[in-house]
C-alpha cells in the first residue's frame, strides 16, 4: 500500500458527508511542517556489502597510486615552476566542460561518486598508461629508424581511448543500472575525456609551452608561449577529446538499452573503433602538414571533418536530452491508469521548463521543503519511467534481475508518494478532489461535485496533485511487469 493511500483512508467519504459551504477537511498527506532538516524523504539505502567496500577502496587506491606517479613524472620532466603553470592554466577550461555535461544530465543527475571516479580515472589512470606506452613506442621507433611523429598515429589513438574508456566500461559491466540510456554513457565518457585532456594539457602548456620558452628566451617568452598554446589547444580545440570519447560513449549507451548479448558487445566496440579511428584523423592531420609544409590538410580536415561531426554530436546530446523528456510521457501514463499518478503530474515532467515551473509552485505552497521535495520527486520519477522503459524493452533477462527491478520499482513509487506529501492539497487555488485512474472526482468550495474527464493532452504546467483514491483491495501489486495487475478502477460509492 502507498503510504499516501493509507493517509487518504475515508477522505473521500467525509469529503462527500461535508455540508454544502463548510470548509473541506484538509488533504491528509499534507504535512504541517517537513521534518527535521527539510530534505525530504530518502532513497532506500543499501545494506552494507564488504565486498564493495574493498572494490571501492581497491579502485581509490589505485588511482591515487597513478595520481601520485603522474605529478612525480610531469614535476621531474617539468620542474616544479613549469608544473604549476601547466596546472593553473589547464584547470581554466575544467569548470565549463564539466558544466557542459552536467547541464546535459539534469533529467537524472548521475550519482557524484561514479562522476568523480571517471574524472579520476581519465585525469589519472588514463594518462599514466597512455603515458608510458607512448614513451615506450616513441623509443621504438626512435631505435628503428623511424619519425617518433608515428607514435602520435599510430599508438596514442589507440592506447588513449581505450584507457578512457575503460572507467565507463567498468561500470557498465558492474553498475549496469547506472548507465540508462546514452545521455548517461556520453555524461560519463565525457568527464574521463576531460580529465585526461586536463592532465595532457599540464604537460602541453608547461613543458612545451612555458618550460621550452623559459630556457631559452626567458620566462616572458614562456608565458607567451604558454597563452599561445592556450589559445589554439584550449580555445580552439579543447573540444577534442571528449568529441573522440563521445563516440565512445554511444556505443556504451547503446549497449546499455538493448536485450542482444551481440549488440552489448558490438556497440561499445563499434564506437570504441570509431573514437579510436577518429582520434587518429585528427593527430595525423598536424602531422601531415608538418611534413609537407602545407597548412591546407589541417585547414580542410578540422573543417571538413572535425566541424561537422562536432555540430552532429552537439546535436545527437540535446536531441537524447529531449528524448529523456518524452520518455516520461509516454511510460509513465501506466501508473496515471492504475491511480499512482495524474495527467498533469506526468504533463509537467515532459519538458525541463515545466519541470522547472512545477518547482517554484511547490515552493511557494510549500517553501524550500517542498522545492526540495520537488526535486527529488522529478528525480524518482524520471528513474521509475528509465526503468520501465528497460523492463519494456526485455533487458531483465535473469529473474533476480526481475525481482530487483519490481522490486526498486516499489521503492520508487513509495518515494514518490513521500515526496508528494510535503505539497499535497497546499494550494488553496486547487479544488479538492480523487484521481481514480480514468477520471477526476472534484469538489469545489460552493459545495458543487462532479465527475471531470481527464483531457486528451494535459496542459497544466506544475503538478496539480489530486488526494489519494480509498485504498485497493488487498494483493494491490504496482503497474509493474512482474507483479499483479492493478484493480479494477475506482468509483464512488466503491467500498
Amino acid at each position: 500500500m502507498r503510504p499516501d493511500q493509507a493517509a487518504g483512508d475515508g477522505y473521500a467519504d467525509r469529503m462527500a458527508d461535508t455540508p454544502p459551504g463548510a470548509p473541506l477537511p484538509p488533504s491528509p498527506t499534507a504535512p504541517a511542517v517537513p521534518p527535521p532538516g527539510g530534505a525530504g524523504p530518502r532513497m532506500p539505502l543499501r545494506g552494507l556489502d564488504w565486498r564493495r567496500i574493498l572494490v571501492l577502496v581497491g579502485a581509490v587506491l589505485f588511482i591515487a597510486a597513478c595520481a601520485v606517479y603522474m605529478v612525480f613524472e610531469l614535476g621531474f620532466n617539468l620542474g616544479v615552476e613549469a608544473l604549476l603553470i601547466g596546472l593553473v592554466a589547464a584547470l581554466l577550461p575544467v569548470p565549463v566542460l564539466v558544466a557542459c555535461f552536467l547541464w546535459l544530465d539534469r533529467y537524472e543527475p548521475e550519482p557524484l561518486k561514479y562522476l568523480i571516479f571517471c574524472f579520476a580515472w581519465g585525469a589519472f589512470v588514463s594518462t599514466a598508461a597512455s603515458y608510458k606506452v607512448n614513451n615506450f613506442s616513441a623509443g621504438l621507433f626512435e631505435d628503428w629508424g623511424l619519425p617518433t611523429a608515428l607514435t602520435a598515429v599510430l599508438v596514442a589513438p589507440f592506447i588513449e581511448e581505450l584507457t578512457k574508456a575503460l572507467g565507463p566500461i567498468l561500470l557498465l559491466i558492474f553498475r549496469r543500472r547506472e548507465i540508462s540510456g546514452i545521455t548517461d554513457a556520453l555524461v560519463y565518457c565525457g568527464l574521463s575525456a576531460v580529465g585526461f585532456a586536463m592532465v595532457e594539457n599540464i604537460l602541453y602548456l608547461g613543458g612545451h609551452g612555458y618550460a621550452s620558452g623559459a630556457e631559452r628566451y626567458g620566462p616572458a617568452t614562456g608565458t607567451q608561449q604558454v597563452i599561445a598554446i592556450f589559445i589554439v589547444r584550449i580555445l580552439l580545440f579543447g573540444f577534442a577529446h571528449p568529441l573522440f570519447t563521445s563516440m565512445t560513449g554511444v556505443g556504451l549507451g547503446i549497449a546499455a538499452r538493448t536485450a542482444s548479448r551481440w549488440v552489448r558487445v558490438l556497440a561499445p566496440l563499434a564506437g570504441l573503433l570509431l573514437a579510436m579511428m577518429l582520434h587518429g584523423l585528427w593527430n595525423l592531420l598536424p602531422t601531415l602538414t608538418q611534413a609537407t609544409g602545407q597548412t591546407l590538410f589541417m585547414l580542410y580536415g578540422f573543417i571538413g571533418v572535425m566541424v561537422p561531426v562536432f555540430f552532429a554530436m552537439v546535436g545527437l546530446a540535446l536531441w537524447l536530452r529531449a528524448w529523456e523528456g518524452r520518455l516520461t510521457e509516454r511510460t509513465l501514463p501506466d501508473y496515471v491508469r492504475a491511480g499512482w499518478l495524474t495527467p498533469p503530474e506526468v504533463a509537467a515532467l515532459s519538458s525541463l521548463g515545466r519541470r522547472h515551473a512545477a518547482r517554484v509552485w511547490a515552493k511557494r505552497v510549500a517553501g524550500d521543503g517542498g522545492l526540495r521535495a520537488m526535486r527529488g520527486y522529478q528525480f524518482a520519477a524520471t528513474r521509475l519511467a528509465l526503468l520501465r522503459d528497460g523492463a519494456l524493452r526485455g533487458l531483465d533477462r535473469r529473474p533476480a534481475d526481475r525481482e530487483r527491478t519490481a522490486r526498486e520499482e516499489r521503492e520508487l513509487l513509495e518515494a514518490i508518494g513521500a515526496y508528494r506529501s510535503f505539497f499535497v492539497g497546499r494550494d488553496p487555488q486547487v479544488p479538492a478532489g480523487i484521481w481514480d485512474g480514468h477520471r477526476y472526482h472534484l469538489r469545489f468550495p460552493d459545495g458543487t461535485q462532479r465527475s471531470v474527464e481527464a483531457p486528451d493532452d494535459p496542459v497544466v504546467p506544475i503538478p496539480v496533485v489530486l488526494v489519494p483514491p480509498p485504498p485497493p483491495p488487498a494483493g494491490f501489486g504496482p503497474p509493474g511487469w512482474y507483479g499483479q495487475q492493478p484493480p479494477a478502477p475506482w468509483h464512488p460509492g466503491r467500498p
